[in-house]
């Protein structure tokens, strides 16, 4: 009589449910000024960038199911860090959130816009851990020169199947129906262009007040981060490998006063 192999247990569905708990383990991790300060890490890193007043701290807050995990600064683009948040148990994270400063805010000094539009397009073009970006875009303004400035910069990446790219149109609770149709064709159409066979582009109504989209956002980003490629062993905590310095001469998103 043979001994019989037992059939694997099958992995638990992934519902809204078991992927919002998932979102709500985030936490606060470390700040960094620099892209060198952020530590280097295998874990696949999703990053949520937007125009200051887009609802970015108040979209990863919602999704978190906390009420000051990302903070807001009651000044508008007066935020200049990094901020990263750990997901996933706390002995073993599987994930991590970065919070990129707002841009666009048109009383920050153009030497602190030059400093952090620099820092950004360093971290969007050669953190290697990097594996999803979240751009947050108010509903009822649509994609600005900005935002398509910052999506030029990352489309290279994108277009590999590199990174996954979601877009967020966020406040859509102030639009009715057809407003909330006309915003959603508009920025699906210049999506478009940047679609190829290998890439992973989206867009959806977001609103943190009715709660419309969370659910399915917060499952987008639990399959990005659990089906993350894998990468190759990293230096030690702190030390920036040569993968994620940034090139000689390397271009900085152009982000022009409005």
């Amino acid at each position: 009589m043979t001994d019989e192999i037992p059939d694997a247990i099958p992995a638990e569905p992934v519902t809204e449910k078991l992927a919002l708990g998932w979102t709500h383990t985030a936490r606060f991790l470390t700040t960094a000024s620099q892209l060198i300060h952020l530590p280097a890490t295998e874990l696949p890193e999703i990053a949520f960038v937007g125009r200051s007043n887009a609802g970015k701290s108040t979209a990863i807050n919602t999704l978190a199911q906390q009420k000051r995990l990302a903070f807001a600064s009651k000044t508008p683009g007066r935020t200049q860090h990094i901020n990263l948040f750990e997901l996933g148990p706390k002995d073993a994270a599987d994930a991590l959130f970065a919070d990129l400063p707002g841009y666009g805010y048109a009383a920050v000094a153009k030497a602190a816009k030059l400093r952090w539009q620099k820092v950004m397009a360093d971290y969007l073009a050669v953190r290697r851990s990097l594996s999803g970006v979240v751009l947050m875009v108010d509903s009822r303004l649509g994609l600005t020169d900005l935002d398509k400035q910052l999506l030029e910069f990352v489309a290279a990446r994108v277009a590999t199947g590199e990174i996954k790219l979601l877009v967020l149109l966020t406040k859509s609770d102030k639009l009715n129906r057809k407003e909330a149709d006309a915003a959603l064709r508009a920025t699906s159409d210049f999506l478009a262009g940047m679609t190829t066979e290998h890439s992973d582009v989206a867009v959806t109504l977001f609103s943190a007040l009715k709660k419309q989209g969370v659910g399915d956002v917060a499952l987008a980003l639990h399959e990005w981060a659990h089906s993350a490629r894998p990468l190759p062993a990293m230096t030690a905590l702190g030390e920036m490998p040569a993968a994620d310095a940034p090139p000689a001469g390397s271009a900085a998103v152009q982000v022009a006063d409005e």
